[in-house]
């Protein structure tokens, strides 16, 4: 039965997108069966696992209102070698179309409950603001991986978010926890970011992953390649840091390979 990890951050702009695709890259690479799940009307996640989100015809979004069924949604990325349940921005229309349906903060953890035996791990990419996409991802969800720069603005943003967490917890997934904080963007040159790294570690301790994802050129190239990062250039710093973040994720979740 696969493992579910949502990919949030409250704040826009920290890699969150391509964190969510070179992970899932990643892990196939080591021959784990995997599904992502692009959560974000912008279709980012769908369009960097070399999908294109303008010739799909059936969405996350007919998936959440019931119009098809997941499995009938789902792709094959040929390119990235994962499967990919992709969004567009009809996923906009979502809160208000789901406004007045009860349990709709569930629709997700009923969707993937069909699918759930099909993969190893399931990836969820999430918007960046709070949403009803967002608590359907986190009700969904085993676990939480939060990416972020090493700015103060992002510290504030992990704050916001660790109070969401709560909140989810408390009254829907007492089960939702933080796997980890993963570092990206970082540049050991400069001193703010080396501070803040340092504070990170200190208040979350072992939730910090060890693995560091530095500032790449081939990372931000990728994506207007329409690939991961670790497919459009294995040998970069990027692609080689995101490998090894797999390897720490996947040692530290215990994940089983129960897929071919």
């Amino acid at each position: 039965m696969a493992k579910i990890y949502s990919i949030a951050n409250q704040k826009g702009g920290v890699g969150k997108t391509t964190t969510t695709v070179n992970l899932a890259a990643a892990l196939a690479k080591k021959s784990y069966k995997v599904l992502l799940i692009d959560l974000d009307p912008q279709g980012n996640a769908t369009t960097g696992s070399g999908v294109d989100k303008t010739a799909l015809s059936k969405t996350a979004y007919d998936v959440l209102i019931g119009a098809t069924s997941v499995r009938d949604a789902i792709v094959f990325s040929e390119k990235s070698n994962y499967y990919v349940l992709g969004s567009n921005r009809r996923l906009a229309a979502i809160d208000e179309d789901l406004l007045q349906e009860s349990g709709r903060e569930l629709r997700l953890r009923q969707v993937i409950q069909d699918i759930q035996n099909d993969y190893d791990v399931i990836l969820i990419d999430c918007p960046p603001t709070l949403s009803i996409l967002t608590v359907n991802a986190f009700c969904a969800s085993q676990g939480l991986i939060i990416p972020m720069t090493c700015e103060y603005f992002s510290l504030e943003g992990v704050s916001d978010l660790v109070v969401t967490i709560k909140a989810v917890r408390e009254h829907i997934n007492k089960d939702l926890v933080i796997s980890g904080l993963l570092r990206v963007r970082f540049d050991p040159r400069i001193t703010l970011q080396r501070e803040v790294s340092q504070q990170l570690i200190e208040f979350f301790g072992k939730r910090v992953y060890g693995t560091v994802i530095p500032t790449n050129v081939r990372l931000a190239e990728a994506p207007s390649f329409g690939l991961p990062g670790v497919v459009f250039d294995s040998s970069s710093k990027g692609a080689q840091a995101y490998l090894c973040f797999a390897d720490e994720f996947a040692k530290k979740e215990q994940l089983k390979k129960y897929k071919k």
